[in-house]
C-alpha cells in the first residue's frame, strides 16, 4: 500500500506524508488523517490529505500499528 490510490485511506489511518515545503529534501511528517483533499481516486505523487494536526502533504506510505483499523 502507497498511498497513490484513495480507496487504500480512510480517516484515523497513520500514515507519513510529504509537505508541500519538503517535496525538493523529501522529509517525511507523521501523522493521522483528518480528511482526504484529493477527489481522484489515483495520483502519481500520492493522494493529498489534511492531518489532524491541520498540517497537508500528499501520502508516501502508511503505517499499519495496532490502533489502526482496517
Amino acid at each position: 500500500m502507497t498511498g497513490k490510490y484513495r480507496n487504500e485511506l480512510i480517516s484515523g489511518l497513520t500514515v507519513d506524508v510529504v509537505l508541500k515545503k519538503n517535496q525538493r529534501t523529501g522529509i517525511l511528517t507523521r501523522g493521522k488523517i483528518e480528511k482526504l483533499l484529493t477527489n481522484s481516486s489515483y495520483h502519481p505523487y500520492g493522494i493529498k490529505v489534511k492531518l489532524q494536526d491541520g498540517q497537508v502533504g500528499r501520502v508516501q506510505a502508511i503505517i499499519m500499528d495496532s490502533s489502526d483499523k482496517q
